[in-house]
């Protein structure tokens, strides 16, 4: 009997032509993207490409792009990473009770370490009321992450609306686009955020590549600390293969 696969919110199959465009940096750009010599050049180029062709999808700048694990590391980034950069400004988060657990499971860790969090709940449907969450900001409001499209009903969530709210009380604005990114459309400036998170794998990549669009003037404390990758949001080597 022939199996149909229909779980596609947990995990695409690689498409050929990801596979082909990695195929190089498995066999033959092995060099480190940093080192700046001939080895390094091919691997630098590929991952310049990468982050090129991942801000025209969304429509900002090559360098508000930040490679990361995956979409679990991305959200951990812009949440704890707002978190530990603003906290002399607040403590406050606004989050919703249907995030996925990358995002609410940081939350719950951040509460350890003195934040305050507020899970606005949602409707049958899964949505939530943008006015709830006007409510909830508080002028200790550093973040608000709110979810584009749910992993498990599908519900879109009403971010430009969100957004314009964020905008209005000048707190951070995150969405994590796991779940749309590919799917619908997800540029930056519509959206109204400042940070949005992207999982390789739930658009025909492979497992274990993400990025994180941190919007140009926004401070991330880093998670991972070492040498001035990323621009200084996330140390470590680059991988081509995974750009």
């Amino acid at each position: 009997m022939t199996s149909i696969y229909l779980d596609y919110n947990a995990s695409t199959p690689i498409d050929p032509s990801v596979t082909a465009a990695m195929r190089p940096y498995l066999d033959e750009a092995f060099g480190n993207p940093s080192s700046g010599h001939w080895a390094s050049l091919p691997a630098k180029a590929a991952l310049e490409k990468a982050r090129g062709q991942i801000a025209a999808l969304l429509g900002c700048a090559p360098d508000e792009i930040v490679f990361t694990s995956g979409g679990s590391e991305a959200n951990n980034l812009a949440i704890k990473g707002t978190f530990f950069a603003l906290r002399h400004k607040g403590e406050h988060i606004v989050t919703t009770t249907v995030e996925h657990p990358a995002i609410l499971a940081p939350c719950r860790f951040l509460e350890q370490l003195g934040a305050a969090v507020t899970y606005v709940p949602v409707d049958s449907t899964g949505r939530v009321d943008p006015e709830d969450v006007r409510r909830a900001i508080t002028p200790r409001t550093i973040l608000i992450s709110v979810m584009h499209a749910n992993n498990e009903v599908g519900t879109i969530e009403p971010i430009e609306e969100i957004g314009a709210i964020a905008r209005e009380h000048g707190v951070r604005f995150h969405t994590d686009a796991a779940q749309s990114v590919g799917k619908i459309a997800t540029k930056v400036d519509t959206l109204g955020v400042g940070l949005l998170t992207i999982a390789g794998h739930k658009l025909y990549a492979p497992k274990g590549v993400g990025a994180l669009y941190v919007r140009g003037g926004l401070r991330l404390e880093p998670l991972i600390h070492g040498a001035g990758h990323e621009h200084g949001r996330r140390a470590g080597t680059e991988s081509a293969l995974l750009a």
